[in-house]
């Protein structure tokens, strides 16, 4: 298992469900204090108290990260209660609604890339200088394998998650030379309380979810979250400006 520095401080966005919470945890479990972000206060909670519930350490910032002034403050709120930030998980995003090109509505567009890329630009252009004044850090961005691979009716939500990647490389060379290593993490299928809830309505999607995919099943959030935190740690220490692949080998095919 990764065992991270002591006294590391990590954020995470979006940590009120899924993979962003499976992160928030993973880092409490590998000895981070962690910033639990999410713009719904009710899940978050719900993750700080299972932090504490297994002994480790975390407080709750709520923040749009659409919104710079609110990411600043989350930030801002980070440092001022811990003293530095070693980690950012910039993890909140949405689905959007399915629909071809043509079809998809401008609000839906908006929407979609104002969480998933706009959110990741925020995210770390607050976080970055926190870094470069510490003279160390990783950021770890949540893409998709849709942000390396076209994706039929989420025009919105590919173009952000490319954007992500795109983002992820850009920054990394900037940064490199600063002891900040940034990466992205490319999530095939996982089972989220988002898509518990969509096989609900449409029980077949989970059996073709699991055939689309060469090892036979859909991802859990923890084995994403514990890339994320790989990636953070200094067994990666080498590891900066990638979009690490972790789809059950669905985008080889």
């Amino acid at each position: 298992m990764t065992r991270l520095p002591e006294g590391k401080v990590a954020m995470v966005t979006g940590a009120g469900s899924g993979i962003g919470r499976a992160s928030a945890l993973a880092f409490a479990k590998n000895g981070a204090k962690v910033v639990v972000n999410d713009i719904v206060a009710e899940g978050a909670e719900e993750t700080v108290e299972m932090i504490k519930a297994a002994g480790g350490e975390a407080i709750l910032v709520k923040a749009d990260v659409t919104q710079a002034i609110e990411v600043e403050n989350l930030i801002n709120k980070t440092v001022e209660i811990y003293g530095q930030l070693d980690y950012a998980h910039n993890n909140a995003g949405i689905d959007g609604e399915p629909a071809p090109l043509a079809d998809c509505t401008i609000e839906n567009w908006d929407r979609t890339i104002g969480i998933n890329l706009r959110g990741v630009f925020l995210c770390m252009k607050y976080e970055i200088p926190q870094m470069v004044k510490q003279g160390n850090g990783a950021i770890v961005n949540t893409a998709s394998i849709a942000g390396l691979i076209g994706t039929a009716n989420m025009p919105a939500y590919n173009a952000a998650k490319h954007g992500v990647v795109g983002l992820t490389r850009t920054a990394a060379l900037e940064y490199a030379a600063t002891g900040i290593r940034i990466n992205a993490v490319c999530p095939g299928a996982t089972r989220t309380a988002l898509l518990d809830s969509v096989m609900v309505v449409m029980p077949e999607l989970l059996e073709t979810l699991e055939s689309s995919h060469p090892v036979g099943r859909i991802a859990e959030p923890e084995e994403i979250a514990n890339t994320v935190v790989w990636l953070c740690s200094d067994e990666a220490s080498f590891v900066t400006g990638h979009p690490m692949v972790v789809d059950g080998g669905y985008s080889v095919q």
